[in-house]
């Protein structure tokens, strides 16, 4: 049931999920999901500064309503649950760009004002690592 991946800063995002609020897929049969992880594989390929940041791909993020549902995490860090993306390069840099932030604090929080502008409005939840909890 758990597949072993590797333990650092990575976007887990949900294959299966929706293409829209009112679309399991698009014209083609495609799941959001689907096309999302697509689309995040072609931005990191695009520029080295991705790098250091996995894209990993799961079945159902247990997110339903909120279509396009990526998780972010790293070890010793805030996690973040981000959704209603539409599932393009536009949504996967923005991710990427936050991704890159994100990796680089010491906790997980990145100041609002390095949020790219593509991420805000799109955060679900917040996780705390395992054995801490946020101040």
């Amino acid at each position: 049931m758990l597949k072993p991946v590797d333990d650092g800063p990575a976007i887990v995002a949900c294959n299966t999920c929706r293409h829209s609020k009112d679309q399991r897929e698009d014209e083609g049969g495609q799941r959001g999901g689907a096309l999302m992880v697509d689309a995040l594989r072609t931005v990191q390929a695009s520029d080295p500064r991705y790098a250091g940041i996995a894209v990993q791909e799961m079945a159902c993020l247990f997110a339903c309503t909120d279509h396009c549902t990526v998780h972010l995490r790293a070890p010793g860090r805030v996690g973040y649950v981000m959704g209603r993306f539409q599932p393009d390069e536009e949504a996967a840099t923005a991710i990427l760009d936050y991704a890159v932030h994100y990796a680089a604090s010491d906790h997980g929080r990145v100041p609002f004002k390095q949020w790219p502008q593509g991420v805000k409005g799109h955060f679900i939840t917040r996780t705390p690592p395992p054995g801490f909890v946020a101040e």
